[in-house]
C-alpha cells in the first residue's frame, strides 16, 4: 500500500481531522468551529481562514475519504487478487479512524461526494463483468452500482449488529477475514438460476401492468438531487 498523503502533515489537515471527529460525534448541526479549533490545537479564525464555513469544512472532510477511497479503488483494479493482502483490512486502515463520521453521515443524508464517487468506481467493475454475461442487464449499469455501494457501506453503519450476529468484532483483523471470506462467498454463487430470475422479473412485469397506474407512471419517480448542506 502506498505512505500517507504529504497534505496529513499540514494544520489544514489537522483541522480536518479535528472537523471529522466532532461531526462523527455531535453530527453536523451540533459540532461548532470552536470546538473543532480547540480539538485541533488552533484558533477558530484559523480554521476559517482555511475552511471559510463549517459547510466548507464537511465538504473537505468527505472530499478526503474520496482521496483515500479513490487510491484503495487504484490499487485494487491494478492487482485485483495479491498474494498477501485483504483488501477488506485495506479498507477498513484506511476509513478506520473515520468510521463514526461515514456511519452518522450516512444515516444523516449526507458524504453525498463519496457515496457518488463510489458508484464511479464500481460502474467500470460492473463493465467488465457484464463483457461475459451471455444476456442484457435488466437495470442500467449506475443503478446496479448505487445498490452495491449502498449495500458496501451498509457495513460501516450496520458493524455493530454484524458484529453481535457473528460474535466477531467487524473492526477487527479477525472481522476483516472473515467479512472477506462470507464476501467472496456470495459474490461466488449466485443465489438465483437464470431461469427463476427470469420468472421473478416476469412475475413485476404482471404486477406492474396490472396497477392502476402504470398507464400514468411508465418511468420511476425521480427524486430531488439531495443537497448537502
Amino acid at each position: 500500500m502506498t505512505g500517507p498523503d504529504p497534505d496529513d502533515l499540514t494544520a489544514r489537515a489537522r483541522i480536518r481531522d479535528a472537523a471529522l471527529l466532532h461531526f462523527g460525534e455531535h453530527g453536523f448541526e451540533r459540532a461548532t468551529i470552536r470546538g473543532i479549533a480547540e480539538t485541533a490545537g488552533v484558533s477558530s479564525g484559523l480554521v476559517r481562514h482555511h475552511f471559510g464555513s463549517k459547510q466548507a469544512l464537511r465538504e473537505a472532510c468527505d472530499a478526503h475519504l474520496v482521496k483515500l477511497i479513490s487510491r484503495l479503488n487504484d490499487q485494487v483494479r491494478a492487482d485485483p487478487a495479491p498474494a498477501d493482502v485483504n483488501y477488506v483490512a485495506a479498507a477498513r486502515a484506511a476509513i478506520g479512524p473515520y468510521q463514526r463520521y461515514l456511519a452518522r453521515a450516512l444515516a444523516e443524508g449526507g458524504a453525498a461526494p463519496l457515496f457518488d464517487a463510489m458508484v464511479r468506481m464500481s460502474e467500470p467493475w460492473l463493465a467488465d463483468a457484464d463483457k461475459s454475461r451471455d444476456h442484457t442487464p435488466d437495470v442500467d449499469r449506475t443503478t446496479r452500482a448505487a445498490v452495491i455501494t449502498a449495500m458496501a457501506l451498509s457495513v460501516t453503519v450496520l458493524h455493530q449488529h454484524l458484529s453481535r450476529v457473528t460474535g466477531v468484532e467487524m473492526f477487527s483483523p479477525e472481522g476483516d477475514l472473515l467479512l472477506a471470506r462470507a464476501l467472496i462467498d456470495i459474490y461466488s454463487h449466485p443465489m438465483l438460476s437464470l431461469e427463476e430470475a427470469a420468472s421473478i422479473r416476469a412475475a413485476l412485469d404482471r404486477v406492474r401492468s396490472a396497477s392502476p397506474q402504470a398507464d400514468r407512471e411508465s418511468t420511476p419517480p425521480r427524486i430531488k438531487e439531495h443537497r448537502d448542506d
